[in-house]
């Protein structure tokens, strides 16, 4: 089933704030965590059709070895999925600032990937919630690749969307070589569903 969707500049300054409170939050956990500042840009927000979809992931990880871990949230009727693109060259400081201790295997950065994801996906995806009164269940979190290029991370499971609502969101640590991308995909019926809670808090 199609939904036709679209979103207003007002809107979309309006997701802007509601991502820009979210990450914030999201940021200041992790900074507490490693003990630094996180730099945060202001976040991109974009209706986007299914084939575009592909082309704005590779984008993010472009000439880049990455590791990813999706999840999926659901609740009031909104239906989304949240991609969380880590760059590989950010594992070595990552495992320092986190004081680890012993080998970087394979298993250790993954642990390295799965608690990043935590803190990022879950304070984000809680914070525009309550701030919408939404109460969003999450599923269990996936890997979709480790060390390798996000083209080779891309599955298909977003194919029966006609049109979507990314939201990009880039944290950096201040003088640390680590950074990763966090998507925020919303399917389009979703969007017009958080479209009437946005007008209701522009008005």
């Amino acid at each position: 089933m199609s939904y036709a969707c679209a979103i207003t500049e007002d809107q979309r300054d309006c997701y802007q704030e509601l991502t820009n409170v979210a990450m914030g939050r999201a940021a200041e956990r992790l900074a507490k965590l490693l003990d630094t500042f996180v730099r945060l840009p202001v976040p991109r927000v974009s209706m986007i059709e299914n084939s575009d979809i592909r082309m704005a992931i590779q984008e993010v990880g472009q000439d880049s070895s990455v590791s990813a871990v999706c999840q999926g949230f659901a609740g009031s009727g909104v239906v989304g999925e949240t991609l969380l693109i880590f760059k590989d060259t950010s594992f070595a400081n990552l495992a320092d600032m986190m004081h680890y201790s012993g080998p970087l295997s394979r298993q250790a950065e993954l642990e390295l990937l799965m608690d990043t994801a935590s803190i990022l996906i879950g304070t984000c995806i809680r914070g525009i919630g309550e701030q919408l009164e939404i109460d969003f269940n999450q599923s269990h979190p996936v890997i979709l690749g480790q060390h390798c290029q996000t083209a080779d991370i891309l599955r298909s499971g977003n194919s029966t969307w006609n049109s979507t609502l990314a939201i990009e969101i880039h944290y950096q640590l201040e003088n640390a070589n680590v950074e990763c991308d966090l998507l925020l995909l919303f399917t389009e019926e979703s969007v017009n569903i958080l479209n009437k809670k946005i007008d209701y808090l522009l008005d």
